[in-house]
Order: structure tokens, then C-alpha cells, then sequence
């Protein structure tokens, strides 16, 4: 291994970064059943063709997930990152987008979630803060269920600088937050729009809230205090992508 390449683990996660052609895939590390499950979903490709693929026991692909707390599936990579995409080329010619911006959402398997649910409902791209997106992690990965190879993947240095230039190319940014004025349902979706999460602890942070057009909220049982980022997320994309225009 290399400083320019890591390890994922899971099946899915292995699976997707296989088929992903914009993907570099280095090693495969494999056990007998699981490279079975590989030829059953190749779809008439294979998939492992011209890689280095070792065969492994399960306990010695234990090694590569030990100290993370998650299981492989008997499925470990090694692979190099995607092409950065840049935010401002991406947008041009481009109309109708919904993008999701995560201000200061830190941990792997909410953010794994969360680019999940955004792949499956449509969501053009997430925006993150360069030094907050843990790029290399296995957990995000697996929480991705490898989702994040079909999903646009933004990381500017500056938040609110970013949100600034969204508003200036005419999208509208709707910050949610428990304290927001209006239901998100009774708004109508429609153009370019930014959806704006704070952090699993303080929300959306006050210096970032006052780049926001507007400040919703989700509806729930008045007992209930809040919802987790990644399940208010998962609400919020599948709605969009029902009723946006």
C-alpha cells in the first residue's frame, strides 16, 4: 500500500468499486465464497479481470477491519481516489439541481448514510468541508453500502464562502433546522436549490445559518426532540424527489 491508496471493506462497497470504470482498483482480496458472489453479479462482466486478486480466510481478512468495528463480508480493496470533481465546472449549463451541503457533519457512518440515501433518490452532488469529509474511511464506505461511486462528491475549503457563491448562481439554500419556520413539505421545489444539515450535535452553525434563504424544518411528534442528520436526510431527499418540479 501506498500514501495515495486505502482499503475498503464489505461486499457492496467492494462490489460498486469494481464496476465503477472512473475508479482505480489496485488489489482484491478475496475469500473462495466470496469471489462466487463476484462472478454472480458481474452481469456477463468480469469484473476481476487484469486485477491482482489474493485468496484469503476470513480470519486473515479480520486483519483489515479489526480495529473498526465492522465486518468484511470476506470483501477487501485497495483502491486510489476518485477525480476530484470541481463544484463551479459542475454546475454550469446545468438547471434543476438539488444539492445537499453538510456543515460540520463529522461521523463516517451518518455521513455513509446519508451519500447513500442521496444516490438513491436523485440528489446531483454533496457539498462538505475538505477537512470534515473522512475520504479514506472504511466505515463511511461500508455505511455507503457503495453508494459513493454513483454520486457526485464536492469538498471546498470554506463553507460559507461556497454557500455565497451558490446564492450569486441563482440557487436557493434552505437551511434545516429544529427552529425553522415552516414545514419543508408545504414549500414548493423547484430550480437550483442547496438542502443545508448542520452538525449531529449543534445544527446548523450561526455563522453558516445567515447564508441560508430560508430556514425549515421537519414535522414531527412535539415529544420528540429531533430526528438523526441521517434520518432527517433520508426523509427530506426521498420527498424532494417525489414533488420537485
Amino acid at each position: 500500500m501506498n500514501n495515495s491508496t486505502f482499503f475498503i471493506i464489505g461486499k457492496h462497497a467492494v462490489i460498486e468499486a469494481l464496476k465503477n470504470p472512473s475508479r482505480k482498483v489496485l488489489r482484491v482480496f478475496l475469500t473462495e465464497e466470496s469471489k462466487k458472489t463476484i462472478h454472480r453479479e458481474s452481469q456477463n462482466k468480469n469484473l476481476l479481470k487484469n486485477l491482482k486478486i489474493f485468496y484469503k480466510t476470513k480470519k486473515e481478512l479480520d486483519n483489515y477491519c479489526k480495529n473498526d468495528g465492522i465486518q468484511h463480508q470476506g470483501f477487501v480493496a485497495e483502491i486510489e481516489q476518485l477525480e476530484k470533481i470541481e463544484l463551479k465546472s459542475f454546475i454550469k449549463k446545468k438547471d434543476n439541481l438539488t444539492l445537499v451541503c453538510l456543515d460540520e457533519v463529522t461521523d463516517p457512518r451518518n455521513i455513509g448514510s446519508i451519500i447513500r440515501s442521496a444516490a438513491s433518490f436523485n440528489i446531483d452532488g454533496i457539498i462538505f468541508k475538505d477537512r470534515h469529509f473522512p475520504s479514506t474511511s472504511k466505515l463511511m464506505y461500508k455505511s455507503s453500502s457503495g453508494c459513493i461511486e454513483h454520486l457526485n462528491i464536492f469538498t471546498v475549503s470554506n463553507i460559507n464562502s461556497t454557500l455565497k457563491y451558490l446564492r450569486d448562481k441563482n440557487f436557493w439554500i434552505y437551511g434545516f433546522d429544529i427552529n425553522g419556520h415552516k414545514d419543508f413539505t408545504k414549500i414548493e421545489w423547484k430550480g437550483n436549490v442547496v438542502l443545508l444539515f448542520g452538525s449531529e450535535g449543534y445544527g446548523i452553525k450561526q455563522h453558516t445559518r445567515k447564508y441560508a434563504d430560508f430556514l425549515v424544518k421537519i414535522k414531527i411528534n412535539d415529544k420528540i426532540e429531533s430526528l438523526n442528520v441521517s434520518n432527517s436526510a433520508s426523509i427530506v431527499f426521498h420527498y424532494i424527489n417525489q414533488h420537485k418540479k
